[in-house]
């Protein structure tokens, strides 16, 4: 099934006007083909005191000879990547500053707070020139087992000759802000970019898993721009977080799968005390730059990895918000994580956000799209192209569907209560039933949505019928947002089921008759992040029929 949120590529043409192309047109101006531009040398500021050096090496050696402070010792014992060696550069320079002193003993504790990622001098050349540094090595051992270079003794001493001099000079990065936007822009989506590797750019093989491709696709802005940009998706987590301030209040917060960090941002505005922000994606790197930029890194905590797998700084958190929801709710399978987390951090009165997901099916009727998509592989220019239906009806749709095309009344075939559905609650038979309300030439398929109910209170009960395009217009508690026909478009839009009819000539139906059958969620044994919707239906006195469905 393919993703309707990344199926379009998007580019913007290029522009310009003559009047600017005359004024940077000066290279066949006389005298101006002699002109060099001027060499900036950015001198490399000692950790420890005010004295300035050329070099790199001659600096880090000046404060382990004087101070016996050995900074690449720090970072080979911490085993600092390229962000950790930023946060340790501005927590020693942030120590100094404040007049504290600075010892060999630096912590992990010590740096991880976020604010360490905001530089303390203006153009830093050692924040520029940290990829020049001896990569960290594994399994070197130095005194009392702590892991240390063995050769950083030779390096730290070790004063470059004048054309490297000159070369790193010369890589001193335009401006400090742009070369630090890069820093933690480029080199972050680097490291996370899928199946390449960080040192050569070149692809390496590497053990694919269910998950491989499923993180990897919220890697990429547009995905997260189309989810940003459904108002009704977004607006219910801002409304409901901002109208009820009192519950988030000095709490602690965990984001699950936090994406952009928009979420974290709104509970840290609503006066959030504490949120951690969870995403196995490379996009967390600019969750944490969206987080600083607007202010809140001293509230919102970034960490990458699987909520199963990462540590989180507490024990236990007062509220799990999450948009976790896939096409036809489930697809994806990111809920398991979800209850995952609550049962191993929420409190035991502690807030889920949403709180409840009704689900409903209803049967479909619509013969123009019929015509257009499935029907129109029959005649295409005069010829037969029937071989284009082949497969056709194995896969769900993911469509928004006009209302007049609902030909019964919806059913409610689950609800998910956040509070209390365990895991194994996800994959179900659920009988469902409808009667039509109209005549139809034909039955033409299924479609399946979900509503999303965001409750103050884990008291607060949703009934199972409960239709979120009504809660509102009778003033309920809570927020309440339908991804079904009877509302407005979101991105999730609708499952569609489209069956293949036996018949050559397609049976109509007449309206009041009912039919009834079953409805099955299940999750292939080749793809944990797939899912399979099965579906028997049969009118009465006449035989059942089944059909299953991917969603790939």
């Amino acid at each position: 099934m393919s993703d309707p949120a990344r199926d379009a590529a998007r580019s913007a043409p290029s522009s310009g006007s003559s009047e600017n192309s005359d004024i940077l047109d000066m290279k066949n101006e006389d005298g101006w083909e002699d002109a060099e531009p001027d060499e900036e040398e950015t001198p490399f500021i000692s950790l420890l005191d005010d004295e300035v050096f050329m070099d790199i090496y001659a600096m880090l050696n000046h404060c382990k000879q004087n101070y016996n402070f050995d900074f690449l010792e720090i970072r080979q014992r911490l085993a600092l990547d390229f962000y950790g060696s930023i946060k340790l550069v501005n927590f020693i320079r942030s120590q100094v500053h404040n007049g504290n002193k600075v010892s060999q003993d630096i912590s992990l504790k010590d740096i991880e707070d976020e604010k360490y990622l905001k530089p303390v001098l203006e153009d830093d050349a050692l924040l520029f020139s940290l990829d020049d540094l001896p990569d960290v090595m594994e399994g070197v051992q130095g005194t009392n087992g702590k892991e240390v270079s063995n050769n950083s003794g030779e390096l730290v001493s070790r004063v470059s000759e004048p054309e490297e001099e000159l070369r790193r000079i010369q890589l001193q990065f335009e401006n400090y802000r742009a070369a630090v936007s890069e820093t933690l822009d480029d080199r972050w989506n680097e490291q996370g970019a899928p199946g390449l590797s960080r040192a050569t750019g070149t692809e390496k093989e590497e053990k694919r898993d269910d998950d491989s491709h499923y993180f990897s696709s919220y890697s990429y802005n547009d995905i997260h721009e189309t989810m940003l940009k459904d108002a009704v998706r977004t607006d219910a987590y801002r409304d409901f977080i901002y109208n009820h301030k009192h519950l988030f209040a000095g709490k602690t917060v965990l984001d699950v799968g936090c994406g952009t960090g928009i979420l974290s941002m709104f509970c840290a505005k609503a006066g959030a005390a504490r949120v951690i922000a969870v995403d196995n994606s490379a996009i967390i790197d600019k969750a944490r730059e969206n987080i600083f930029n607007n202010g809140f890194a001293d509230r919102i905590t970034c960490l990458r990895g699987k909520i199963e797998e990462v540590t989180l700084p507490v024990d236990k958190v007062d509220i799990i918000v999450s948009e976790w929801m896939g096409y036809c709710l489930l697809y994806e399978a990111m809920l398991d994580s979800v209850l995952w987390a609550r049962d191993k951090y929420l409190k035991p009165n502690g807030l889920m956000v949403p709180s409840h997901m009704n689900m409903w099916v209803a049967p479909i009727a619509d013969p123009d799209y019929i015509a257009d998509h499935i029907a129109f592989w029959r005649d295409v220019y005069g010829f037969d192209m029937k071989a284009m239906q082949a497969g056709i009806h194995e896969d769900a749709q993911v469509l928004s569907m006009p209302a007049t095309t609902v030909c019964a009344d919806p059913f409610p075939f689950l609800q998910l209560s956040l509070h209390t559905t365990t895991v194994k609650d996800l994959s179900f038979k659920r009988k469902w039933e409808a009667k039509l309300k109209s005549d139809i030439d034909a039955l033409d398929g299924f479609i399946i949505w979900f509503d999303s109910f965001f409750m103050p209170s884990r008291e607060d009960l949703v009934p199972e019928n409960a239709r979120a395009e009504e809660w509102a217009k009778a003033g309920k508690k809570g927020v309440a947002f339908t991804t079904g026909p009877g509302g407005k478009e979101t991105h999730w839009k609708q499952g569609v089921m489209l069956i293949g009819n036996t018949k050559e000539t397609p049976v109509a139906r007449k309206e009041g008759e009912h039919l009834a059958g079953v409805l099955e969620y299940a999750i292939p044994e080749d793809n944990s992040r797939a899912l399979t919707v099965g579906l028997t239906w049969q009118f009465d006195g006449e035989k059942e029929i089944s059909q299953t469905w991917k969603m790939r």
